[in-house]
């Protein structure tokens, strides 16, 4: 469910920071040896920047379906394409199927995909000046 709240810079900050620092421990560590970790971190790292944005708008999504309707509100607010849109739903799906089903994420799916999520994240970084 979609609610207007307060913008929060304080908050919006803070996930910003915690998206740069996983970001950071990410860069260290091979990709490759557990894709599934490594989803699971870009997945954090993209919703964190996403929730920030949406702080920063005085928007804050609860319930079920917040994480889906993040990233509805994030596409439609950046003019993503509907194929970005596509793929990040397809991250979200995995990453609660590696949460709730023990999902294992082919490493084939990080080579072809690592650039493309890192795109989006420095395009989110940017849309948020960080």
């Amino acid at each position: 469910m979609k609610r207007k709240i307060s913008s929060d810079k304080k908050r919006a900050i803070s996930l910003q920071l915690m998206a740069r620092t996983t970001l950071e421990r990410l860069d260290s560590l091979d990709k490759l040896k557990y894709p599934s970790n490594t989803l699971n971190d870009y997945y954090d790292i993209l919703h964190n920047l996403m929730e920030s944005l949406a702080s920063l708008n005085g928007i804050k999504f609860s319930g079920n379906s917040a994480h889906k309707e993040l990233i509805d509100w994030v596409c439609k607010e950046l003019n993503y394409s509907d194929q970005r849109h596509i793929f990040l739903q397809q991250i979200r799906n995995y990453r609660n199927k590696i949460s709730y089903e023990g999902f294992f994420v082919k490493e084939n799916f990080i080579k072809q995909n690592n650039q493309k999520i890192m795109d989006i994240i420095h395009e989110l970084i940017k849309e948020l000046w960080i």
